[in-house]
């Protein structure tokens, strides 16, 4: 449980971090099942349904930058989301009814682990209300040198910005654009086993991989149970199968908070990486480092 304090503090800026959430034994599960995928993707070439891959991947060199929805292809991912003290966390800061949105691993190795641009996770998701978060879980050591995330305090309880370039969306905002204060972002760190919580309209991104240690970082999005997609709900028995606490409802809630839709879609779809290959305006750069910096 949480203390009136961390509560305070996820209200006020939006984010939190809680250490030791993750046990060495589970931590270690995960990292086991991250290495099988990573060898596994030695055998592909291209973006699936699992693997989303840096540039310049080959089977002499996998480069993975994104496993998709960890949970439905390792038991250990969905244990760890289902897991009392993880769901005790996120009651507190949501309320009694809980809903799975979706699951990511992001890997950021030595020498191109890539950047994700400044974005709100409520630009690609809105629903009919924000009670909505990021479970960041930290399987290494992160630090600002090897990529962690920064988010602008108190940002979530500012304007929905827009996330479109030429008419379409893109996933990323415009870093220029006024109000943002990206000069007041704090990363976002702490050892392996650490959790974080970012509030679903909190102004958030991360630069590369740049130091001699790789950055695995668990993501987990998770809703009120009243919270209903604003897109819709394409299979409602799905839909109430990722209840991770609660009853299921027909009742959604509303609340009155600024949306912008995702449409039209994308030009590039697949993972907020290919989303934001079209924006055009970029903040973080990317650079290959040399191999004889890195070590794994």
């Amino acid at each position: 449980m949480l203390t009136q304090q961390q509560k305070t503090q996820y209200q006020e800026q939006g984010w939190l971090v809680v250490p030791d959430l993750l046990n060495d034994i589970m931590r270690q599960k995960m990292k086991d099942a991250l290495a099988q995928w990573v060898e596994q993707s030695r055998q592909i070439s291209d973006h699936n349904q699992l693997f989303d891959l840096e540039r310049g991947h080959s089977a002499a060199d996998p480069r993975v930058r994104r496993i998709k929805q960890p949970h439905k292809h390792g038991p250990v991912f969905e244990d760890f989301i289902r897991s009392q003290p993880v769901l005790d966390v996120l009651s507190d800061l949501l309320g009694p009814g809980l809903r799975l949105q979706s699951s990511k691993l992001n890997l950021k190795s030595p020498r191109f682990g890539s950047p994700v641009e400044w974005h709100q996770d409520w630009a690609f998701y809105p629903h009919t209300n924000d009670d909505i978060l990021a479970v960041g879980v930290m399987l290494d050591d992160t630090s600002l040198e090897n990529g962690a995330m920064l988010v602008v305090p108190g940002s979530h309880q500012g304007p929905t910005y827009d996330h479109h370039a030429d008419g379409r969306f893109c996933g990323a905002l415009d870093p220029q654009m006024p109000g943002l204060n990206l000069d007041q972002a704090v990363p976002i760190v702490g050892k392996a086993g650490s959790v974080s919580f970012h509030h679903v309209r909190a102004v958030h991104g991360s630069a590369q991989n740049r130091s001699t240690m790789s950055r695995n970082f668990l993501l987990y999005e998770v809703c009120a149970a009243d919270a209903f997609p604003l897109m819709g709900v394409a299979d409602f028995d799905e839909f109430n199968q990722r209840l991770l606490r609660g009853a299921p409802t027909i009742t959604p809630r509303f609340r009155d908070v600024p949306v912008r839709m995702p449409l039209p879609p994308a030009l590039n779809q697949g993972s907020i990486y290919e989303n934001q290959a079209s924006s055009g305006k970029r903040f973080f750069d990317q650079v290959e480092v040399p191999q004889q910096a890195a070590s794994t």
